[in-house]
């Protein structure tokens, strides 16, 4: 069903360009803007993927309980230092897809309750990702109208990411890992398995480490996701080529993007623009900015509300659109279309028969939007 709603969007957005709602030199200027990111996409999801069936994610993952020590409040911040550092340097996506099945397939072996493993994936997949422009698709669609590079993004962004990440550990703790809330004392640490293929765990390892090195020194996001995904790649046709196949190409999301830019700019001239100025105001006011964003992506999802929003402020104003950027990222944590990975996420507990109580995951998630957005905002406002 999603993937006919993803083909539905580009098909809506080509229908727009065929009719001339949205005029082909419009067109062709989204899609300049677009290539990148579509490159970066590609790139980092094929990285992700690769470093999974290399096992690094289980590895670390296996590690993490065993440093834990059968200690609940020592996993507790394992767990959420791993999904933050994968959320802010291999984008949400991976923490979301990728990371939840590892920790998922841990659970059991650890005889560790699966529900917080899980509300730790998703919430820090949203709220961890506004430190660099990888971290999340929303950040790289914002970037060229921000007008800054990653270094200057990071260095005005540290002190909302300790914001968001302090608020969500905040409610996991309270409403997930607590003992009442998770039902046991003690954890039973897993025994460590041999990894199948060291080469190839290297080879993973060392990519990632490429990838994140690279972004360090200034590389464009795209250079550096298919660098890194190059070396896993020659890897894997070395040493395991069965494992290669075109399923690893995220041809979904490539559709989703550029259907959205094709879509939202065409509802900007005919209507959208003038709703979305009303809606954020003529003050400036980032609180306001930030709870418009958070709002419109519970309702119909974050990737459309950051482009619909941002299309209507003016490119100078970096801390509406900063602002704009945390309601789009920690708010989207409440209705289970909020974002992309979100749906993901929904489907892989689906298939790992975790039940996720929908009332719990509804409340809890509108008291970490509005406390995460409004914390997250006074950081950037005030310290950032």
């Amino acid at each position: 069903m999603l993937d006919w709603i993803r083909i539905g969007l580009l098909a809506l957005g080509l229908v727009f360009v065929a009719t001339g709602l949205l005029p082909l030199s419009e067109a062709r200027e989204s899609f300049d803007e677009i290539w990148p990111l579509l490159i970066f996409l590609v790139g980092v999801i094929v990285l992700a993927e690769l470093t999974k069936e290399a096992r690094v994610f289980d590895v670390i993952a296996a590690r993490m309980a065993m440093l834990g020590r059968g200690n609940y409040a020592a996993l507790f911040f394992l767990c959420t230092a791993f999904a933050s550092f994968v959320t802010i340097f291999l984008n949400l996506d991976t923490t979301a897809v990728l990371l939840t099945p590892v920790m998922l397939a841990l659970a059991p072996r650890a005889r560790i309750a699966a529900l917080p493993l899980a509300m730790t994936t998703i919430w820090l997949a949203n709220t961890a990702s506004l430190l660099l422009p990888v971290s999340n698709l929303t950040n790289l669609l914002g970037m060229q109208k921000i007008g800054m590079d990653a270094q200057a993004f990071a260095a005005r962004m540290w002190a909302p990411q300790v914001a968001a990440i302090a608020v969500t550990m905040a409610f996991l703790w309270a409403f997930y890992w607590r003992r009442g809330r998770r039902g046991d004392l003690r954890y039973t640490p897993p025994a460590v398995e041999p990894v199948g293929d060291p080469v190839l765990f290297g080879a993973a390892s060392a990519a990632c480490l490429v990838f994140i090195a690279l972004l360090l020194f200034k590389a464009h996001v795209a250079v550096a996701a298919v660098a890194a995904a190059a070396v896993v790649l020659a890897a894997f046709l070395l040493r395991d080529r069965s494992r290669l196949s075109w399923a690893l190409v995220p041809w979904q999301l490539v559709v989703f993007v550029t259907g959205l830019f094709l879509v939202v700019p065409t509802l900007s001239r005919h209507g959208l623009a003038g709703l979305m100025t009303w809606m954020i105001g003529a003050e400036g006011d980032p609180y306001r900015a930030a709870a418009v964003g958070a709002g419109l992506s519970n309702a119909i999802n974050n990737l459309p509300a950051f482009q619909a929003v941002a299309a209507v402020i003016p490119a100078g104003d970096r801390d509406l659109l900063l602002a704009l950027l945390v309601g789009t990222n920690v708010g989207p944590v409440v209705t289970p279309w909020a974002s992309l990975a979100t749906l993901l996420w929904f489907e892989s507990c689906r298939r790992h028969g975790v039940q996720v109580p929908m009332r719990r995951f509804l409340a809890t998630g509108a008291g970490l939007a509005v406390i995460g957005t409004l914390a997250t905002v006074w950081a950037l406002v005030h310290v950032g």
